[in-house]
């Protein structure tokens, strides 16, 4: 974990998440900081290589030089009211953005200036966009900038940020102010660029016109030797060169003994040399102009500690070069589309031409990811192995494929998942186009969130698989099971519903089908299952078509699930052959299980069709009818309204964003500030939440007090978290109507709760009667915010009956979100009870959410309970804890994951 704060000579002290790395426009790397004092010399370079044209448009005059004043004062500041960050490729300042803070505390003057070798990379919004974010950390909602009617440029970079600007003509320059505040098309905006810089990143990787594999050897048993076998038999266009201090000549492929002497330039790098030497090499790539690095070697994060300090080096370097890094410990990449094919990686067969994207962590979970398509004869079209996952990522990878038309479906198999926030969101966007199949082992997170530990914001059970499906993410249990459901999604059209037709020439078989539907939540439209196929041959054929267009044909059938004995005279690829026609007819998806066969390969036969239609073929009905189920959820929330987002009335978010920051010089660094009554009472009342009146009391007499404040009936409560709902152990006492039956009441709650400690007491207004219901928001340290929703009581804390997400929430994820649990039928009408007025518990969840998203600070609230009724809602109790802030992935700066 990155430390808290950094240091700068005598300039204050700055959060050291502001350093990050950032991908530009171009799809290349570089490094953003705060300005330091020993940025003079390189400040001044800077300056002195910029044109006339360029250093008059900032300071409106021409100065060929800048002052030892100038200097000190440009690279000294406070990091709060004066604020520089510089963008830097290797050492070399390409980029500088400041803020300085005006008489109005609120606001700030802005000013840029971008190296005239680097204009048009996107430089200026980078700036624009970290300096916003500091300025907010430090009070500041307002920018101001004064430019040049001439600086068209910069104008543009305003007018393109998604604020709202005012603009004004004051002596000669236009004077530009506007909110920074993060708005849905500010927000909008940077996640469009993100998704433009970041998906041109990866096109760059996965179609290079010149290759380089270092570490090329003639050693067959060498990962270099098969590195260049691949290339060379994968039919590559492009300009091959193998690098290695002994010659090492093959037809197809130049040598050289440096990547310096390849001619012409190298786009990908593919380092296979031992790994003491691979951080010199990915230097020297980097000095030759290479675009991106595919690093084969192992021996580090998997290595233990010292391996993880070399991986972290490894990558610094190659960010300081602008290069994106794949691995380390990588098995490499390839292509299948034609004009692109190449295969730069250690596996010796691949999948054919196909609409399938694959990604992977780890080289062994590759290998089997690969193996699985090729079993299963998938057709894939882009393959990447992250190995250790150092830089390029899953993220990277949807980003690409959402833009790219030769893939039609997503699989990923991944051990941890690096910024859980950014998947959802990224995830979410790309599966309402291209479905997404994530197979995953036990996901364990690899840094914790803004400054809470795990031991305080422990990750709920079924949060991650809750944030899957809330982002329409099929889940897969392991590689087959991927490639099962990427076999539909591949080469199938969607089944419009869940309606399914089964097929099959034995009784049994039929009705074991039925029986799997059900479990599946699958509907049986018509069963076929008596096929006349034992005459076998060309008349079995004919009949299984017949029936297959019968079922399908049918208004009622979504979907169709063959299902066969084996058929005498026939072979698998004559029966996909007929199943596909009759789908590819009728516009329905078909899939085929081959019951009982003996034949080498009927369950991964699959009829490649001309216009791109394969039947996907199974060895049994359950793998067949388990994976439909998993296409057929995906279409249900692809059809689905996914709702908008909206922000419910009576939100004072500065007011809360006030508060918080008051607050935050008193948490613990290594743990969690608990609000009193009163303050978490002020903090939850600037969201429009409020809570039913109480007052806490040791002496009796303050207890009269207080009641006779409140006004009877009261209720009594201990004060202990995990007694004070607990009507059974004493913990709570109700309906209390007057001064006497309180004191009876406090001196019997005392004798009742003396074995479990010496607690305070609570007095408070009795609320309507009603279900109760809680509501939590949490900082997980594996997916960041996650709001929870279930009914008190041993639904929650012995089933686990919760619901879960994962903000920003649209109006129909919460609508769904108090639907979930089991135990909230009790909301609607249960056994007689009235119904109780959900959409004020709709509205409750909305503002928790808008709450926990907005401010990372709050590492804890929960609201316990919640009384409902026909026409009520009441807050009883509420706990706060806030945490000490940190960057919280996916915050809103661009940054790569580090």
């Amino acid at each position: 974990m990155v430390p808290e704060t950094a240091d700068t000579e005598d300039a204050g002290r700055y959060p050291a998440y502001w350093e990050a790395d950032v991908i530009l426009r171009d799809g290349a790397t570089a490094h953003l900081r705060p300005i330091a004092p020993e940025d003079r010399d390189a400040l001044l370079a800077f300056h002195q290589s910029q044109s006339e044209n360029t250093i008059y448009l900032r300071f409106f005059s021409y100065k060929p030089t800048l002052s030892a004043r100038e200097l000190d004062r440009f690279t000294r500041v406070d990091h709060k009211d004066r604020v520089c960050f510089v963008l830097l490729l290797g050492e070399q300042i390409i980029g500088v953005g400041r803020y300085d803070r005006t008489d109005d505390p609120h606001d700030a003057e802005v000013a840029f200036m971008i190296s005239d070798a680097h204009q048009g990379r996107g430089i200026g919004s980078v700036l624009l966009e970290h300096l916003a974010a500091a300025a907010r950390e430090n009070g500041i909602d307002h920018f101001s900038a004064e430019v040049l009617p001439e600086n068209r440029k910069m104008l543009r970079v305003f007018a393109q940020a998604g604020y709202e600007l005012s603009r004004r003509f004051d002596d000669g320059v236009v004077v530009v102010g506007f909110d920074i505040d993060p708005t849905e098309k500010s927000l909008a905006v940077m996640a469009a660029r993100e998704h433009r810089a970041e998906a041109r990143s990866i096109a760059d990787l996965v179609s290079p016109s010149s290759i380089a594999v270092i570490g090329a050897s003639r050693d067959p048993g060498h990962a270099g030797h098969a590195l260049v076998e691949h290339l060379l038999a994968s039919g590559f266009a492009g300009r091959l060169s193998g690098v290695s201090p002994t010659p090492f000549e093959r037809e197809g492929m130049t040598h050289a003994t440096s990547i310096g002497e390849v001619a012409d330039g190298v786009d990908l790098a593919v380092i296979a040399v031992p790994v003491d030497q691979v951080a010199d090499v990915v230097d020297q790539c980097g000095a030759a102009g290479v675009r991106a690095v595919v690093v084969v070697t192992g021996g580090y994060a998997e290595a233990g500690a010292e391996g993880q300090a070399r991986q972290t080096e490894l990558v610094r370097r190659a960010r300081s070069h602008g290069m994106r890094l794949v691995g380390p410990a990588s098995l490499g990449l390839y292509s299948t589309a034609p004009e692109r094919r190449f295969n730069a990686s250690v596996l010796p067969t691949t999948p054919r031409e196909g609409p399938l994207g694959l990604f992977s962590q780890s080289g062994a979970i590759g290998m089997m990811l690969n193996a699985a398509a090729l079993r299963h004869d998938v057709g894939v079209s882009t393959y990447l192995s992250a190995g250790n996952r150092a830089d390029v990522s899953g993220n990277d990878m949807m980003q690409y494929w959402e833009d790219d038309a030769a893939t039609r479906a997503c699989g990923l198999y991944l051990q941890s998942v690096g910024n859980p926030r950014k998947f959802s969101r990224i995830a979410r966007r790309l599966s309402l186009t291209k479905p997404v199949i994530v197979a995953k082992s036990e996901v364990t997170g690899v840094r914790l969130p803004p400054g809470h530990t795990g031991r305080t914001t422990q990750a709920p059970p079924g949060a991650l698989d809750a944030m899957f499906r809330q982002a329409g993410v099929i889940r897969a249990d392991t590689s087959e099971h991927l490639m099962d459901v990427a076999g539909i999604l591949a080469g199938q059209p969607l089944p419009a519903g869940p309606r399914t037709a089964l097929v099959s020439n034995a009784l049994a078989l039929g009705q074991l089908m039925e029986d799997r539907c059900t479990q599946l939540g699958l509907e049986t439209a018509v069963t076929e299952a008596s096929v006349q196929t034992a005459v076998g041959g060309d008349g079995a054929l004919e009949a299984l078509r017949a029936a297959v267009a019968r079922s399908l044909g049918a208004e009622t059938v979504d979907a169709a699930v063959v299902t066969l004995m084996p058929i005498p005279g026939t072979t698998p690829q004559q029966i996909a052959e007929v199943v596909g026609r009759a789908g590819r007819e009728l516009g329905k998806t078909v899939v085929v299980a081959f019951t009982g066969s003996t034949e080498p390969g009927a369950a991964s036969v699959l009829h490649h069709a001309d216009d791109g239609l394969d039947v996907p073929c199974f060895d049994s009905p359950g793998a067949a009818l388990r994976a439909l189920a998993k296409v057929v959820d995906y279409t249900r929330w692809r059809a689905q309204d996914q709702g908008r987002f909206a922000e419910p009335p009576g939100i004072e978010a500065e007011a809360a964003e006030t508060f918080v920051e008051t607050m935050l010089p008193r948490v613990p660094g290594d743990g969690l500030l608990e609000l009193d009554a009163d303050r978490a009472r002020t903090l939850l009342s600037s969201y429009g939440i409020g809570l039913l009146p109480s007052a806490r009391f040791t002496d009796p007499a303050d207890a009269l007090a207080a009641a006779g404040r409140l006004g009877y009936p009261v209720a009594l409560k201990t004060t202990d978290p995990n007694l004070r709902h607990r009507l059974d152990l004493g913990g709570v006492q109700l309906n209390i109507q007057d001064g006497e039956q309180l004191r009876a009441a406090i001196s019997t709650m005392h004798r009742t709760l003396a074995a479990f400690g010496s607690f305070d007491l609570e007095v408070q207004s009795m609320a309507p009667t009603g279900q109760a219901v809680v509501v939590r928001g949490i900082e997980d340290p594996l997916i960041g915010p996650v709001v929870s929703f279930g009914m008190v009581g041993d639904a929650v804390n012995l089933l686990e009956d919760w619901a879960h997400r994962v903000p920003p929430l649209t109006d129909q994820d919460v609508r769904r979100m108090v639907r979930e649990p089991k135990a909230s039928r009790k909301l609607f009408g249960y056994q007689g009870v009235p119904a109780a007025d959900v959409d004020r518990l709709e509205d409750l969840v909305a503002r928790v959410a808008l709450l926990k998203d907005r401010h990372p600070e709050i590492a804890r609230v929960e609201l316990n309970p919640v009384l409902l009724s026909s026409d009520s809602l009441t807050v009883l109790g509420a706990s706060v804890g806030l945490g000490n802030p940190r960057q919280r992935t996916d915050s809103a700066r661009r940054a790569m994951r580090s």
